[in-house]
């Protein structure tokens, strides 16, 4: 899918010529399909979805993100064939749930597993 653009036009006269110039604003492409898996996304696009769904990049590990909601946080971890979620403190004696998700699943089914919590 082409990113949508708006046309810009300038004319000038030189000389009695005509002169028209076109500039091209490239708008911000949207996310692709929500059924679409995972690695047919572009690498920033998949860290715009993060972002909208509230996580935040660590500064020095920027493979690892970071999400709290009300009732549990979590750490996720973009690897090289999966993403892994590792919900903090969730279990019954406070240990670590740790769940791993290829990337071959849609994007909106990784948005409902990941995101509605351990």
């Amino acid at each position: 899918m082409l990113p949508s653009a708006t046309h810009h036009y300038i004319s000038a006269t030189a000389k009695n010529l005509d002169i028209f110039c076109c500039f091209v604003e490239i708008k911000e492409m949207d996310l692709p399909n929500p059924d679409t898996p995972l690695y047919n996304h572009p690498l920033p696009k998949i860290e715009q979805w993060l972002q909208e769904n509230g996580c935040q990049q660590n500064s020095e590990k920027l493979h690892c993100w970071w999400v709290e909601r009300p009732a549990w946080k979590a750490e996720l971890l973009l690897e090289i064939d999966q993403l892994t979620v590792r919900y903090v403190d969730a279990g019954i004696d406070g240990t670590d749930i740790q769940r791993s998700f290829k990337y071959s699943l849609a994007r909106q089914d990784l948005e409902a597993a990941i995101f509605s919590g351990p």
